[in-house]
């Protein structure tokens, strides 16, 4: 065959790629961290001009390389370069995390002018029932238990050691504004498991 017919070549990160899916696919961990080195400030970067949060940005890509190591056996060569499908989950996680975090506001402004409006009697009225209480209080422990490790423990050390934002920082060696993060992302699912009750109460 005349060389000028043959195909150009394919990109040698290209074809790296799609061997790093491969073994990741096939349970390889250290082809999901080499995935990781390589790709890991660009899309940090994406989600960052998505959510404008660095701390929640770090959160979110370690679940999109989760999520890379669940669905990698789902990522197909022939429908286009790995970086490309890597880009496009990780495009999605962001506006999904962005969504979720203005309907979260959205819900708290109103649950807070709701709570405002609302006499005394009919706070104390939903308080009262001390077996609804209990009930609750194992029902937020197991969503509690629930979370991601360092979530769960900023929450402990807030509500049930009574540190504050900043202590919990010194305590922990961590960045205050990761610890506002984890605290809001911890709370936010808590806030999400307990609305379906909110009838109830």
């Amino acid at each position: 065959m005349n060389a000028c017919n043959l195909p150009p070549p394919e990109p040698a990160n290209a074809t790296d790629d799609a061997a790093l899916m491969r073994a990741i696919a096939n349970r390889d961990p250290a082809a999901l961290s080499s995935l990781y080195d390589r790709y890991s400030g660009i899309l940090k970067a994406l989600v960052i001009r998505v959510i404008h949060d660095e701390a929640e940005a770090d959160d979110l890509l370690q679940e999109i390389f989760m999520q890379i190591w669940r669905q990698a056996k789902n990522y197909s060569q022939k429908k286009g370069q790995a970086l490309g499908w890597i880009v496009t989950l990780t495009r999605r996680r962001a506006i999904d995390r962005l969504r979720k975090r203005q309907a979260y506001h959205r819900v708290t402004e109103r649950l807070e002018l709701e709570t405002e409006h609302q006499p005394d009697s009919w706070i104390h009225n939903r308080i009262d029932d001390d077996i609804l209480q209990n009930d609750l209080r194992q029902f937020l422990r197991k969503r509690i238990e629930a979370l991601p490790a360092l979530q769960r423990q900023a929450i402990d050390l807030a509500f049930f050691k009574g540190m504050s934002q900043r202590e919990i920082a010194i305590h922990t060696d961590t960045p205050l504004g990761t610890i506002k993060t984890r605290l809001e992302l911890g709370l936010r699912k808590l806030y999400d498991s307990v609305r379906g009750l909110r009838d109830k109460i």
